[in-house]
């Protein structure tokens, strides 16, 4: 579709909404009214995911955030492994999907392929326009040129050194536009005008990129950004930059305000916290300020309103909502130079939030893509007395990295998820399963329980923490890189697991240098020890072979696996971790 000159999907479209609710195509788009087979309102095609856009008012460019493939490798038949772009529109144009991607060289070109299983032709015309020869087109049968991207990263082809390593979400941010004339003290410094605040949400920064005279980007800067995930991003009003962070499932999602600070006092941090959030009138809820903070390590004062006509000036109060309803309890610190800085929370009296236990499967549960699992949940509500288990709701998701893809769900209490074999991503990417069971109360509160159920195979990569160890990248490692350059005491670890159904645990791996013991431990790097795969040398670093060990003393709980690096000291690095696989045998225990 983004291929399709008939199409709007995969598309920028510009129009002009009319008052009525319907719209204009206004002159100058990339297909004149009344092309055959193309569609007016287009005016750059040849995104695949463009997820996030901005446009720049003072110059009417437009920036967008294009998420590429998952392909880890490069198949010379095919075309080129998975990466992503930051593009810059300013006139019509093609921007290659799913063709040419990057800057269009050959091997970021994909050559024709004959479905489902070959041969392979040659590779698109980028230049001149690729063909568009499939039978579901609709559109044109030869397009505009591709245009190169304005900035690409991950892949084959070389990154900017600036964007580090990590997943590859690129999220299109705001470019600043200085005002001199606005009274403000948050506001960026002239500076920064005119530069784009590209942001990404896998690798978590925003970067300020300077743009060119001649369009193309310039110097690539750092930003003290100290949250997790951007969603989005706008300059307000103020010239100060707003930032939505999606949180990590955590309870850490939140919308910041970033601050320019032109002298030395910086804005003091509010944390505001309950003991509880919901219940029966009267409701007293203790409130908290702990963690709150003046980063020069003033003095502050603090104002609270609870949202229902009181207030506090006490550091940590007491109140009791005596009404029911829904409550918007906030937080102001003051620093000694009259800066503020606010945190809020939500109280519903009246009502109390159910409670929801998803107990099978439990968090961590092995499993592989195409498996039937079952569920079971758990629901209490004091104000709803027995619960109605067609009003439960269990979700399976597709986790990606750090974001998930809703995929089907079904009422019940009790049941089975059939989960698909997955077609979308590469075998190597970091994908695993989530099961989410919620329930809505009769007063419209809801409460959810999840649990992670991690693929039986895994690659070595895709670890949760690391101590001492480098990702290499090896051509024939499965997803073209391994755990490497490891030291006696090295680790990587991995969470949640449950094992209890374990028996045994491969691992891919090669060494060039001296070998050792992967030792796979629970709970911490010299916690209980599950299984030891001893490691001899491959000769080489690309010659992988498969290691097999039983499991043994599992916990039946949920825990973080540690994979530890044993061997001789001061003979360079021991052995690469490409990835692993578990054995299991019998039912898996589901209880939490």
């Amino acid at each position: 579709s983004s291929g399709n000159t008939n199409d709007l999907r995969g598309k920028l479209l510009r129009i002009k909404p009319a008052a009525d609710g319907g719209y204009t195509v206004p002159a100058g788009n990339l297909f004149a009214p009344g092309t055959a087979d193309t569609r007016p309102e287009i005016y750059a095609m040849g995104f695949r995911n463009p997820f996030r856009m901005s446009v720049d008012k003072s110059t009417g460019a437009v920036y967008i955030g294009d998420y590429g493939p998952d392909a880890g490798t490069t198949d010379p038949n095919r075309g080129p492994s998975g990466q992503v772009e930051f593009n810059r529109v300013t006139e019509p144009g093609n921007f290659g999907w799913p063709y040419c991607t990057g800057t269009n060289t050959p091997t970021e070109t994909y050559g024709e392929y004959t479905f489902p299983s070959g041969p392979a032709g040659a590779k698109y015309d980028c230049a001149a326009g690729p063909a568009n020869n499939s039978f579901r087109n609709t559109g044109l049968a030869t397009l505009p040129p591709a245009r190169p991207a304005w900035i690409r990263y991950a892949g084959d082809a070389a990154s900017p050194p600036e964007f580090g390593g990590g997943s590859e979400s690129p999220m299109a941010g705001p470019v600043y536009d200085f005002d001199p004339d606005l009274d403000s003290a948050v506001k960026f410094p002239a500076s920064l005008d005119g530069r784009f605040f590209a942001t990404e949400y896998g690798r978590k920064w925003i970067k300020p990129i300077e743009v060119k005279a001649d369009g193309s980007p310039g110097v690539i800067d750092t930003f003290p950004w100290t949250g997790t995930q951007v969603m989005d991003s706008a300059f307000g009003p103020d010239g100060a930059l707003y930032v939505l962070d999606y949180g990590t499932g955590a309870s850490n999602q939140a919308l910041y305000r970033i601050e320019y600070l032109a002298g030395s006092n910086r804005s003091p941090v509010a944390r505001a916290a309950v003991d509880r959030t919901s219940g029966p009138t009267p409701l007293a809820v203790s409130f908290s300020s702990a963690g709150s903070n003046d980063p020069e390590g003033g003095n502050l004062s603090y104002a609270w309103d609870f949202g229902d006509g009181a207030t506090s000036t006490d550091p940590n109060p007491d109140h009791t909502y005596t009404t029911a309803g829904t409550f918007t309890p906030t937080l102001t610190v003051t620093d000694p130079e009259g800066l503020t800085g606010t945190a809020s929370l939500v109280v519903t009296a009246g009502n109390t939030a159910p409670t929801v236990t998803l107990t099978t499967p439990a968090d961590g549960t092995l499993f592989s893509f195409g498996d039937s699992v079952p569920f079971a949940v758990t629901v209490s509500d004091p104000e709803d007395g027995t619960v109605d288990c067609s009003k439960v709701k269990v979700t399976y998701l597709l986790g990606h990295d750090s974001h998930r893809h809703q995929i089907t769900s079904k009422n019940g209490c009790s049941g089975t998820i059939d989960v698909p074999v997955d077609g979308e991503h590469d075998s190597a990417a970091n994908i695993y399963g989530v099961f989410d069971a919620e329930y809505t109360d009769a007063g419209g509160l809801t409460t959810h329980s999840d649990s992670i159920l991690q693929p039986r195979h895994r690659q070595g990569e895709h670890f949760a923490a690391q101590s001492g160890i480098e990702v290499a990248a090896h051509g024939p490692a499965e997803g073209g890189a391994a755990v490497g350059y490891t030291d006696n005491g090295d680790w990587v670890s991995f969470e949640p697991y449950v094992l209890s159904n374990a028996s045994s645990i491969t691992a891919r791996v090669a060494s060039g240098g001296a070998g050792g013991t992967l030792e796979v431990r629970a709970g911490s790097p010299t916690g209980t020890l599950l299984a030891s795969l001893p490691i001899a040398p491959t000769d080489g670093w690309e010659n992988y072979v498969d290691v097999t060990a039983d499991v043994n003393n599992a916990p039946s709980e949920s825990t973080e696996l540690f994979f530890v690096f044993t061997g001789p000291t001061g003979q360079g690095s021991l052995f690469d971790l490409d990835a692993f696989t578990f054995t299991t045998q019998g039912a898996q225990v589901s209880n939490r």
